[in-house]
């Protein structure tokens, strides 16, 4: 990231004076600020993720978390993050829909206590449960999660896994429903979650023909996950102007840095590690030295001169050269590849890591690098078993 300063006087009194113009300011294509479109709707550069609030087997969520969460959801909205993602789905047993909740609840707290609206951008998933059937189905599910989070609209309301390969019928079923929650004002903007090229095609087409935009599409995409599928669906998206969201961009954490064959998780995730972690030395040690150079290059161009602290904020340069980690560079790539990605949070220090893939851009060549290092791996994520590859014929009439 470059802010241009050799130009410019940095004596705080001369900065209030006609002859100081931001332009010269060389602002970086992804300023944390700045925002991305979706459809009908801008938001920032990278969302958040939210499964981890009520989910308890897989990210050991418990209740007195919840302050901590609305202090990450603060800092995250301070920072410029605008879009967070959830499901109907998101909490285990009892704590169903928690994720939900607590989002709407944040929400509420924050203009409580900023005293003012923010532009923010709720992605939800509504699940394809087989005793959803119907059209009418579909639409009270969405109905209940804006009840669940005490708004009016939801921002961008997705079908979360598609049926095609099971229950062909639903399918359609479900279309329709994300037909009639647009047309109603439920939801802004409709999207879709795993599904494959063919039939992101389809519900594309489907959906146009019926006068409902497709806004986005969200896909598992990463550097451990950057398969033919999600090459082609990238390209589809591109193509037809639906914006790709990139879910576990971090591979579920394997791409932190912060595990080994050695050092594996708790819980199920352990399993999963401890395949795919001893291929990655490669991309990890790939991942450390490109965050390594960064943060070198980034604290030469940004010692605390009286302009940068003026014009960054001094908490945000401390984001911008301490938390640039293998992490915020895995994310990087993301977005260089023009997904806009979503990782998981549960801690101010994760938002701080996270945010730290904001405000500069990969080179080609460290693009290469990282590309080339991941192929290096010998095995990737497991792909979620509900994306579509084939589809039945009679969805094509």
């Amino acid at each position: 990231m470059v802010v241009s300063v050799c130009s410019i006087n940095t004596n705080p009194i001369a900065l209030a004076t006609p002859s100081f113009s931001f332009k010269s300011l060389k602002f970086p294509p992804f300023w944390p600020t700045q925002k991305v479109k979706m459809g009908p709707l801008s938001v920032s550069p990278m969302g958040f993720g939210t499964w981890a609030w009520g989910n308890q087997f897989l990210w050991g969520y418990q209740e007195s978390m919840d302050n901590e969460l609305q202090q990450v959801f603060n800092m995250a909205v301070d920072n410029g993050i605008n879009l967070f993602d959830t499901a109907d789905s998101y909490g285990t047993g009892r704590l169903n829909g928690q994720s939900e909740k607590l989002l709407g609840r944040f929400i509420r707290e924050f203009q409580e206590q900023k005293g003012s609206q923010r532009d923010i951008v709720i992605a939800t998933k509504f699940a394809a449960y087989p005793w959803r059937l119907t059209p009418g189905q579909f639409v009270n599910a969405c109905r209940a999660s804006l009840d669940r989070m005490q708004i009016d609209q939801i921002g961008i309301g997705q079908l979360h896994w598609s049926t095609a390969n099971y229950a062909p019928l639903q399918e359609i079923a479900l279309w329709d429903g994300l037909v009639a929650m647009y047309e109603k004002g439920l939801v802004k903007a409709v999207g879709v979650s795993n599904y494959g090229p063919k039939q992101l095609l389809k519900i594309h087409d489907y959906l146009k023909d019926r006068g409902v935009p497709l806004c986005s599409a969200q896909v598992q995409f990463s550097l451990i996950s950057m398969g033919k599928d999600q090459l082609e669906i990238k390209s589809i998206c591109d193509s037809l102007g639906i914006r790709m969201i990139a879910y576990s961009p971090l591979g579920l954490g394997m791409l932190t840095g912060k595990y080994s064959p050695s050092e594996l998780p708790s819980g199920p995730r352990a399993l999963l590690f401890k395949q795919i972690l001893p291929g990655l030395d490669p991309l990890l040690s790939s991942l450390r030295n490109i965050a390594n150079k960064r943060r070198k290059t980034m604290s030469q161009n940004h010692r605390p001169t009286q302009l940068n602290v003026f014009v960054l904020g001094a908490r945000k340069m401390t984001m911008l050269t301490t938390y640039l980690t293998n992490l915020a560079v895995a994310i990087n790539w993301c977005i260089c590849k023009g997904t806009v990605p979503i990782p998981g949070v549960k801690s101010i220090k994760q938002v701080e890591e996270n945010l730290g893939a904001l405000g500069w851009r990969l080179s080609s060549d460290e693009l290469l690098q990282l590309e080339y290092a991941a192929n290096e791996s010998p095995r990737r994520m497991i792909q979620n078993v509900f994306q579509t590859r084939y589809t039945l014929s009679h969805l094509t009439k």
